[in-house]
């Protein structure tokens, strides 16, 4: 007696696309991206009614013109893919935390001091999570250089490690910059690794001096910058309420002309009062030749003056749809467009990345405050309520577990059904803290326009890959580097 076949296939769990006139899927166990063929199409449709058995699956695909053979063969390969899923089949159990967190990144804010006083600003604004009070306003050598021996010690095996410096505004302890970078060549070259340099910096304080010493060292700048004088003006203030913008229009121009060895890229904050992405994008990178230029909707909660309502969100998505249109067609061409965050979201797709966390904020990366306290990242930084430890003392690892282990994405239950969570995993801790009081809390704000977002972005990565694969391969390269 034959055994009856009970095996029975329902769809896997993905996001089903169109680009070019091709059909994808986007795989969101596995993070991946599958262009669907005919064959493919149809065995989605058989399924899309609900579960059906194996024998009625080869059935109706045979129906459909595919031989028995192919029909098999077809099963077996896209179950194999999860595009289907048997019966019994269970939820990948997300991976549990490793016991040991090799760092890449250490974050350090030389100095939590600032001279201009924005409005919006995380650090020091009406949302503010540091408690910086009876602390050291500057970072001191000693501190500067156990931190970079911390990094060293805690960065295990890598060959390649990286140190972004931040404020406050970085530049104000210029000449301990310059010492850390001295230092940690140094003590990086003993030990045959190479070590990368970056920071933040508002541009007020740029010199010739300081562009060559920059350009010099290969260091990274992000310059903040809000966009043309009206609207870079209209929250990045000194204290007595004066723009900045004409103070640092020309060091902007001295930077990016006599910086050589590293792209120079803005990072914009866009808020209530500051939303008119088209044109800051136009401004910053077409009349003053930045790289690369990034957005980010202010981090608030939602009864600040300058925090962006439902309307106003839209109004962005709309604006980014049209720079993402402008990136597609300069990536046909096999050009630099220059909107980063395409860039961002492209290299992640190319990655394959399926997050467990929304970044590396206390995995592979880490923020060090002047007094040497450690945090997850530099948004904590300074903060009594979220350090995870000192450097002279190592992380603490109880509390680093319970930072990580909250914002897992297997905790934030309301993700669990969002077919864009591999990439966004709930969204900022930051953010999350600032708007629910919890750094593990799902960003629900933001749900709708990330999944727009990241469906645009699979949309350009669909039509790259079909007319212009190559220009994909930066991306793979940059994970290479990494």
């Amino acid at each position: 007696m034959i055994a009856a076949d009970t095996r029975a296939y329902r769809l896997g769990e993905f996001h089903r696309f169109e680009s070019t006139g091709a059909d994808f899927l986007y795989l969101v166990p596995a993070g991946a991206i599958f262009a669907v063929d005919t064959a493919v199409g149809k065995l989605i449709d058989c399924l899309q009614p609900g579960e059906r058995p194996h024998d009625q699956l080869v059935d109706d695909l045979t129906a459909s013109g595919l031989s028995i053979g192919d029909a098999e063969e077809l099963i077996e390969e896209m179950a194999h893919s999860n595009v289907i899923v048997g019966r019994d089949s269970v939820p990948d159990v997300p991976q549990s935390l490793p016991e040991v967190f090799p760092i890449q990144t250490l974050v350090m804010n030389l100095t939590n001091q600032c001279n201009l006083s924005c409005q919006y600003c995380y650090e020091f604004g009406a949302d503010k999570v540091a408690t910086p009070e009876g602390k050291p306003k500057f970072m001191d050598i000693a501190t500067a250089k156990t931190s970079v021996d911390f990094l060293l010690a805690e960065s295990g095996d890598r060959r390649s490690i990286h140190i972004t410096f931040f404020g406050g505004e970085t530049l104000m302890n210029y000449p301990l910059l310059k010492e850390v970078v001295s230092y940690a060549n140094q003590r990086a070259a003993e030990q045959g690794r190479h070590i990368d340099f970056s920071l933040t910096t508002n541009a007020t304080l740029l010199t010739p001096t300081i562009i060559q010493f920059l350009s010099d060292n290969h260091i990274g700048v992000t310059v903040s910058m809000d966009g043309p004088k009206e609207m870079h003006d209209h929250l990045r203030v000194f204290s007595n309420g004066k723009g900045s913008y004409d103070i640092i229009e020309p060091r902007v121009r001295a930077l990016i002309q006599n910086h050589r060895t590293r792209p120079i890229t803005a990072r914009v904050t866009l808020t209530a009062g500051v939303s008119d992405v088209i044109k800051i994008f136009r401004h910053l990178k077409q009349d003053l030749g930045f790289a690369e230029v990034g957005f980010a909707p202010v981090t608030t909660s939602p009864n600040q003056l300058y925090a962006i309502n439902a309307t106003g969100m839209d109004s962005i998505l709309d604006q980014f749809h049209t720079l993402a249109d402008e990136y597609l067609e300069h990536a046909l061409r096999g050009e630099s467009h220059g909107f980063s965050n395409v860039s961002d979201t492209l290299a992640e797709l190319c990655q394959g990345v399926n997050k467990s966390h929304p970044c590396g904020a206390g995995l592979g990366l880490l923020g060090v405050g002047p007094s040497g306290d450690i945090a997850p990242c530099h948004r904590f930084v300074d903060s009594d309520a979220h350090a995870l430890g000192h450097i002279s003392t190592g992380i603490d690892k109880a509390k680093q577990t319970d930072f990580l282990t909250r914002g897992n994405i297997a905790s934030k239950y309301d993700c669990h059904t969002c077919w864009a969570r591999p990439l966004c995993a709930g969204g900022c801790h930051h953010e999350a803290f600032v708007r629910y009081g919890d750094t593990g809390h799902p960003n629900l704000h933001y749900c709708d326009w990330i999944r727009d977002w990241t469906d645009t972005c699979l949309r350009i990565y669909g039509a790259i890959a079909a007319k212009n694969p190559g220009f994909l391969q930066q991306f793979a390269e940059r994970k290479a580097a990494e």
